[in-house]
């Protein structure tokens, strides 16, 4: 375990980079190892999720070769679709859900069988959603009790393509379903009801996949991926990851007279919620230099110290800025007025329960709040929050960093129980911050 301690420092001044975006480093790794040919990646996170995802690559198989110093360019030699070999031992995911959910499409597509595990907080976590789309596929599941891991997969090369509704707005589940599709005969579609995060489409369509989205009648958006294609090795530029400039961005808006800039974060339009509800706020916050980045669009962020005040966010916004309600609850606690979060009980799902890790840290704080299962109301006072507290964090990386963030605005310190966690996401979290102005000490 690791203590850490933030209390307020001075105004936080500089221009930073934040780590590469784990959604996407995940799906680099795994469509590399898919490929035919050498696929090279720049800015990959080599935080402990994406480390997972490579010693799970390469233990089927892929050639994983990381760069011979950190933050250089990665390259892995792929084994075609439907190539991968048969692992010798369990693939350990540590505490990443995405990589777990992800890498299960790809195995039920193989005909072999395997076995995932992971660390106490993934191991709690709900994998049914996965395994009911993957079954009727014709793959086949052994887990723990209500759907948990250790799990294993028997995997097929005979899957059948289907139709499938996602009943839950959610990127995993698409994205395992179109993982599989791809060594599947046919076409296999998924629709959602509500638009989530895209980068499984854009990166398939980079590596040359036949994959597309429409929209019907209802506003749903129906994504068919065409099977057996022959994915080539690209280059793959990572942007920096929005759920992590997250953090910057509202401790910027907050702690007064700030002023930081960030460079190359991924701003796909269907992650970028938070963003949408700080400038509702009266947050002032800039997106400069827009671009494009291997099919991704990316900009440079300016953030100065705002005076924000409560808003109400709608369910829709939930599935573009779902890992984004911790750090957007520390920013609620500061304005003024309230702020009601509607729709979010897929909170509760996530490395710990989130919803009700931030009511308990945010009333030991001092903060005035109402829950319902899926809703959340902070009242805010225009004040900093009394902090003053020690946060169990629960092994969940985005609660504790969410603590910290506060702890630079709040009264008096906030103590986490354990920052380890953050080494999943945000490598080099504290440092960056004090490097900016804050005071967190070990």
């Amino acid at each position: 375990m690791s203590i850490l301690v933030s209390k307020q420092g001075r105004a936080l001044q500089g221009d930073i980079l934040v780590p590469g975006d784990k959604s996407i480093s995940h799906r680099a790794l795994m469509l590399g190892g898919l490929a035919i040919g050498e696929t090279t990646i720049e800015g990959l996170l080599e935080g402990e999720d994406v480390l997972a995802t490579a010693q799970a690559m390469r233990q089927m198989g892929a050639r994983v070769m990381p760069p011979a110093q950190p933050g250089g360019q990665w390259r892995i030699v792929g084994c075609g679709v439907g190539g991968l070999s048969e692992p010798d031992g369990v693939l350990d995911m540590g505490n990443s859900g995405t990589a777990a959910r992800l890498l299960m499409g790809v195995l039920a597509a193989h005909p072999f069988t395997s076995f995932l595990s992971g660390d106490r907080s993934l191991n709690s976590r709900p994998m049914a959603r996965i395994i009911t789309p993957l079954g009727q596929m014709g793959a086949g599941f052994v887990t723990r009790s209500k759907g948990r891991m250790p799990l294993c997969v028997q995997g097929t090369d005979q899957l059948i393509p289907i139709s499938y509704e996602l009943p839950v707005a959610s990127a995993q589940v698409k994205s395992a379903i179109l993982f599989a599709g791809m060594n599947t005969q046919g076409e296999t579609t998924v629709i959602e009801p509500l638009a989530t995060r895209d980068h499984s489409e854009r990166m398939l369509n980079h590596f040359g996949a036949q994959v597309a989205t429409s929209i019907l009648d209802n506003g749903a958006r129906s994504i068919t991926i065409t099977g057996y294609p022959e994915l080539e090795a690209r280059h793959v530029i990572v942007p920096g990851d929005i759920s992590s400039a997250a953090f910057p961005i509202v401790a910027g808006l907050i702690v007064p007279g700030s002023e930081i800039s960030t460079r190359g974060v991924g701003v796909n339009p269907l992650r970028t919620g938070l963003i949408d509800c700080l400038v509702e706020m009266g947050g002032d916050l800039s997106l400069d230099n827009r671009r494009d980045q291997a099919g991704e669009p990316v900009a440079d962020l300016v953030i100065r110290g705002s005076t924000l005040s409560g808003i109400e966010v709608p369910p829709e916004r939930a599935p573009s800025m779902i890992d984004e309600y911790p750090i957007l609850c520390v920013a609620a606690a500061c304005a003024q007025g309230s702020t009601r979060m509607n729709g979010i009980g897929e909170l509760r799902v996530k490395e710990c329960d989130r919803l009700a890790a931030m009511v308990r840290g945010l009333k030991a704080a001092g903060v005035e709040l109402e829950e319902g299962e899926d809703w959340l109301l902070v009242h805010g006072t225009g004040s900093p929050p009394k902090g003053g507290m020690t946060m169990d964090v629960e092994l969940d990386h985005r609660i504790a960093m969410s603590f910290l963030v506060l702890g630079m605005a709040s009264d008096e310190p906030v103590t986490v129980d354990d920052g380890s966690p953050i080494a999943t996401s945000f490598p080099g979290f504290e440092a960056l911050f004090n490097g900016l102005g804050a005071d967190i000490s070990g």
